[in-house]
């Protein structure tokens, strides 16, 4: 592998970690972002330092021949341990024991990192070998030690993730499961390079030579392992955010038919907020959700629960859902006030019932969903559209059609 095969994997990484950066500055006390930014920074550094390039440079600069070995394999271990303090941030669970089980893990693979750093200060490699340094090496006393260590602390998060990860996809659904299988996947090809990276060191110690399951074989594998690993972690996280603006810009958009009917009640010559189009979907839905209930209030003296009522009934008869009937009601209720409304706008006829009426729209729409359902509901109900064209027709009464004659 050339310079470039571990240098693009790299910027992926710094992309996907400047995605998160935001996020990470407005909430920096949540564990899980902190795993996330931790994972794809060591992720980053592991793919940047172990290039040969990058090695003979670091090698170059600090005038040891191959100082680039005991940092790439700190960086390695240090990456394996921020994927398991992830995985366990992300399952959840009780805090304390989340904390509790992330500081065992991080303690013992910073005892692996200090044991490479001694055992390399202990050992000598004079000799700079960029791309076979642990076959070349392998004999080496102390650091045939230092390169023991990181394959084994390598080989056991591989497989803990593996198993964790197996484990939980079988427990849950959609992205989430998606992600977990992606990272099953990942690991395998970390599996598959430790395999590699032992077979060829054994080899060495038995005195046999399978180098070039070392030098050609494990390097694109641990590329491709922490790449697909990296994706698993990152996408259910972003899939997630979309599915939730995207269900926030779907909410904003349903709450149209409502706004605009509450809008035409405005005095004229109110003043309306303007959102900037940068404006996040969440502030642009709970502005939208304001207008309505202050539309509500203006509408109060024209409502009449009579008309709530039978529209109400009607639904129910007509095979509705409690949830749909009480918002075709509540929609009905309030378009026969708008008609009420345009036939008497200085308000001197109340509708029976008016207060009454005013928190009882209040009651049913008591958030989002509810005012969803009546806004859906005042647009294709054909209940709602016949108690508008009634108190339309009678200029400012408001009655609703008549409920289905019983037997």
């Amino acid at each position: 592998m050339n310079g470039q095969d571990y240098y693009i994997p790299a910027v992926a990484m710094a992309v996907s970690l400047a995605f998160k950066v935001p996020a990470l500055r407005a909430d920096w006390r949540d564990p899980l972002l902190r795993s996330v930014c931790a994972l794809l920074t060591l992720a980053g550094a592991v793919f940047t330092f172990a290039a040969p390039p990058t090695i003979a440079a670091v090698n170059r600069w600090t005038g040891v021949p191959n100082v680039s070995a005991p940092l790439v394999y700190c960086l390695m271990t240090a990456f394996s341990a921020a994927c398991l303090v992830l995985i366990f941030n992300w399952r959840g669970g009780e805090p304390e024991e989340i904390r509790r089980t992330s500081r065992r893990w991080i303690t013992g693979y910073s005892v692996v990192i200090c044991t490479i750093i001694v055992v390399y200060a202990l050992g000598s490699a004079p000799v700079e070998r960029l791309r076979d340094f642990d076959t070349y090496y392998a004999n080496t006393p102390y650091i045939r030690l230092m390169i023991a260590a990181y394959l084994l602390a390598h080989n056991v998060a591989a497989i803990t993730m593996t198993a964790m990860c197996w484990r939980w996809a079988l427990q849950v659904r959609g992205w989430l499961r998606a992600g977990l299988f992606i990272i099953v996947g990942g690991y395998s090809f970390s599996l598959a390079y430790d395999a590699a990276k032992m077979s060829a060191v054994v080899a060495r110690w038995t005195g046999h030579d399978l180098d070039d399951l070392s030098t050609l074989v494990a390097p694109p594998l641990a590329s491709m392992g922490a790449l697909v690993s990296a994706i698993g972690f990152v996408l259910p996280l972003l899939c997630q955010r979309l599915s939730d603006n995207w269900r926030t810009w779907s909410t904003y958009r349903r709450l149209g038919a409502l706004w605009y009917e509450m809008q035409s009640t405005a005095p004229a010559g109110t003043p309306s907020v303007r959102m900037s189009w940068w404006s996040p979907a969440e502030i642009r839905v709970i502005q939208r959700e304001s207008d309505i209930h202050d539309g509500f209030l203006r509408l109060g003296p024209c409502f009449d629960t009579r008309c709530r009522d039978l529209a109400y009934e009607r639904a129910r008869a007509d095979g509705s859902d409690e949830a749909t009937a009480r918002a075709v009601a509540d929609a009905a209720m309030v378009a026969a006030a708008v008609r009420r409304s345009a036939g008497d706008p200085e308000g001197t006829r109340g509708g029976d019932g008016a207060d009454e009426g005013a928190d009882r729209v209040h009651v049913a729409a008591d958030g989002p969903r509810d005012l969803v359902r009546i806004s859906h509901a005042l647009r294709h109900s054909p209940l709602v559209a016949a108690a508008r064209r009634q108190a339309a027709a009678l200029s400012g009464g408001c009655t609703a059609p008549s409920a289905p004659r019983r037997s």
